[in-house]
């Protein structure tokens, strides 16, 4: 141990043989340690976890500073022996977390050692893999992660871009569990267009998850108007020798493929959103999937009943309401023509605060219309609303009024 007084080290060796049979047996849940009195400034605490990283037996560390986190992974030999180091020393506190019991370590300012075991309330088999890696649909060892900035070249998450790692697995689990229950089941190729691509990072992600973890013949193409960002993912999948990943100059409003199995448009502004969702419908997509924001439309045909005035008179809750109001309407159009669709919270994003998404799924068999549209009518009648984008598309009406984002709103491609 790294102390010379014998008083400590008598606590401090028997604590770290603990800590090291636990680790080697496979029962190590956790170790805290805290109370640093080290020359780093702001640490405040160190968890160690097992880890398993590319099939070596690991110890995960994670220093919590005042404002950040770090992380630093070590083989299990090399992370005991500078945990030896450690104890006693820099911290003065410790508490070890295994399958069978709890062991507390407490150095007194009056240089005394504590040492502290009771049995462990958590009995459940322990994990090697990382606490996350569970919930990871793209595994960070993914070349494309590398190359568009969210790992660097060990394959370790760049912490800037911890918000948008988030972001892309959950779209993944997202998509994954609507294609799975989607009629592209069995298919022998599929066509997805994301619309609005920006950086790509989504565009990406679903064609490595088809690609290489479906091991389908997807052809992926990114539709974004921004000519650098389309020369900015062309170079990256080029340079990755991508197959089937391809993007174009366009937008949802006026692009037509001539086929389209899933539609993504995250971030389409106010009635791009209809346009998207018409596409998707007109073209028979399987999947459509859909992030509205900037609803414009139906908030100013909007006549409330005067009961709910007081609550309506703070512009917040207008725009709330208009939205909801939007999005219903648009869930229940996809309903009426024969996809059983889904409203729901995304994640917080990380270029706005707008995460709602629409996901819509094909049903093999399109099911009676009409009691939804008579809910649709129904909700019209109500608040007065006498047009909506994707009604007039879905009836051949001419094309509403251009409302698309001006670019000022925030909402960048993803």
């Amino acid at each position: 141990m790294s102390t010379d007084n014998p008083t400590i080290a008598n606590e401090v060796n028997p604590f770290f043989q603990l800590l090291s049979d636990a680790a080697n047996q496979g029962a190590l849940q956790r170790l805290i340690l805290s109370k640093y009195i080290g020359a780093e400034e702001a640490l405040k605490r160190l968890v160690v976890r097992p880890l398993l990283l590319r099939e070596v037996e690991s110890l995960s560390f994670v220093y919590s500073y005042q404002t950040r986190d770090i992380t630093r992974n070590h083989p299990r030999t090399e992370g005991l022996a500078l945990l030896a180091t450690l104890l006693g020393s820099d911290f003065k506190s410790a508490h070890l977390f295994t399958q069978q019991e709890e062991v507390q370590l407490n150095i007194t300012k009056k240089g005394k050692a504590q040492l502290h075991r009771r049995a462990s309330a958590a009995s459940a088999e322990v994990s090697h893999q990382h606490d996350r890696e569970k919930r990871r649909f793209v595994p960070l060892e993914r070349p494309f992660l590398v190359e568009l900035g969210v790992t660097d070249r060990q394959h370790q998450l760049i912490p800037a871009m911890s918000r948008k790692w988030k972001q892309i697995n959950k779209f993944i689990e997202v998509f994954q569990r609507a294609f799975d229950a989607s009629p592209l089941q069995g298919a022998d190729s599929i066509e997805v267009y994301d619309f609005g691509s920006g950086k790509g990072y989504l565009t990406f992600a679903i064609h490595d998850f088809l690609r290489h973890s479906r091991q389908l013949a997807a052809e992926v193409t990114g539709v974004e108007l921004r000519q650098p960002l389309i020369n900015l993912c062309t170079t990256a999948a080029k340079r990755l020798g991508l197959e089937g990943l391809t993007f174009r100059a366009g937008d949802v409003r006026h692009y037509t493929p001539a086929r389209l199995d899933v539609m993504i448009a995250l971030h389409a502004c106010d009635t791009a959103t209809d346009h998207a969702i018409h596409m998707g419908i007109r073209s028979n997509a399987a999947i459509i999937m859909c992030a509205p924001c900037c609803h414009k439309e139906v908030r100013p045909q909007m006549h409330n009943p005067a009961v709910l005035q007081p609550m309506l008179q703070y512009g917040v809750h207008q725009g709330q309401e208009a939205e909801m109001v939007t999005d219903a309407l648009r869930a229940l159009l996809l309903e009426a023509n024969g996809y059983d669709t889904q409203v729901f919270e995304f994640v917080s994003l990380e270029h706005t605060s707008k995460n709602k998404m629409i996901l819509a799924v094909r049903r093999n068999q399109p099911g009676d219309a009409q009691p939804v549209l008579a809910q649709i009518a129904a909700l019209k009648q109500f608040y007065g609303i006498r047009e909506q984008c994707l009604e007039s598309l879905l009836l051949g009406r001419p094309d509403s009024p251009d409302t698309s984002c001006p670019g000022n709103c925030g909402c960048q491609g993803l």
